[in-house]
């Protein structure tokens, strides 16, 4: 077995990680970003067998339009995360199950609710001796379950936050304070911690209105009858959409608004954060990666608007546990680059860490 991060190793790069494993050869993932036009160089990579994408995240699925550069692979997704991002690359009968085995041209492959997102998953190939790979994964959500993984010889794992190690309830009265004092625009994916913030947010007594994005996501997360999120988290967002306002983009600042995207590029938020930014009728916070060259990295520099982590990905706490679930024999720690990788491996010395590349017999 042979792995390679072709990107995702060594800084804040798409996903795209190449597995050699009983004569196949698989990419899991293939994105673009954070920062725009950035996509995993495919020179030399040579024909893939598939592509296995684990959610539907622009910086793991972005670079999909790639494909011919590897001999135009079938790519296999779960189907919320195919519906979520459409696309041509997505064929319907290429379905990844949220917990469950498939093979896949005769290897196995295993897959967990991975939380983060709609539809995300973590995935085994090749069975215990073989690989585990996370996608992102959180284990904070309040909306998205994570199903605990098993044991694989090699672990690929989400390490953005490093040794970072405060909760999100660590968070939230800071971010509530701010929401106390007035009207609070929050620019944040529908496919992923949006809806967690609604809810929370809701629940805790504020004002909550959301754009259209999270309200079409949230309904097709409630429709929905394959299980990526369980009956009570289900009726946590059905209570959030009866309470909820309607937002647009002529919506006036009141309560917290909650709208996509995250970064302000695009969407009601883009929309909005400019508004917001020149009349101050409303606080502008954002609550995760920023990429250079963004409306949302741009507006929190001219301190136009604050930043406040919304944890979507593991502590380092809880990438200590995931350790203990996987046991690994090497672990490539992604999406992490320095000085924080450094300091991650040192302050975790019982590990194997692996430079981006590892084979084992």
């Amino acid at each position: 077995m042979k792995i390679k991060a072709i990107s995702g190793y060594g800084g804040k790069t798409p996903a795209c990680f190449l597995v050699e494993l009983s004569g196949r050869r698989f990419l899991l993932d293939l994105g673009e970003g954070p920062e725009p036009g950035v996509f995993p160089d495919l020179a030399g990579v040579g024909p893939i067998d598939a592509v296995l994408v684990s959610h539907s995240h622009k910086d793991h699925v972005g670079g999909l339009h790639l494909l011919g550069q590897v001999g135009s692979p079938p790519v296999y997704s779960t189907a919320m995360a195919r519906t979520i991002y459409g696309g041509p690359a997505f064929d319907p009968s290429r379905d990844l199950p949220l917990h469950g085995s498939v093979d896949i041209l005769g290897v196995t492959v295993e897959t967990g609710l991975a939380s983060h997102a709609p539809g995300g998953i973590w995935m085994r190939l090749g069975g215990e001796d073989g690989v585990l790979y996370t996608g992102d994964w959180t284990l904070e959500s309040a909306i998205y379950r994570f199903d605990p993984p098993p044991q694989a010889a090699v672990l690929i794992c989400d390490a953005s936050y490093g040794n970072y190690e405060a909760s999100l309830a660590d968070s939230l009265p800071e971010l509530a304070t701010e929401a106390a004092r007035g009207p609070l625009l929050l620019p944040m994916p529908p496919a992923g911690r949006g809806l967690d913030a609604a809810v929370i947010l809701a629940e805790a007594g504020f004002e909550v209105s959301i754009c259209r994005a999270h309200r079409e996501v949230a309904t097709r997360l409630i429709e929905s009858k394959a299980g990526e999120v369980t009956e009570e988290a289900k009726q946590r967002l059905y209570d959030m959409l009866g309470e909820a306002g309607e937002l647009t983009e002529t919506s006036i600042a009141s309560g917290v608004l909650i709208a996509a995207t995250a970064d302000a590029a695009g969407g009601i938020a883009q929309t909005l954060a400019s508004r917001f930014s020149a009349d101050r009728s409303a606080a502008i916070m954002f609550t995760g990666h920023l990429a250079k060259g963004t409306p949302g990295k741009e507006l929190v520099e001219q301190d136009s608007a604050r930043f406040i982590r919304w944890n979507v990905h593991p502590r380092a706490s809880d990438f200590r546990w995931l350790v203990e679930c996987v046991r690994p024999r090497a672990i490539l720690p992604a999406f992490i680059g320095e000085p924080g990788l450094g300091e991650f491996i040192a302050a975790n010395p019982g590990m194997h860490f692996v430079a981006g590349e590892v084979e084992l017999g």
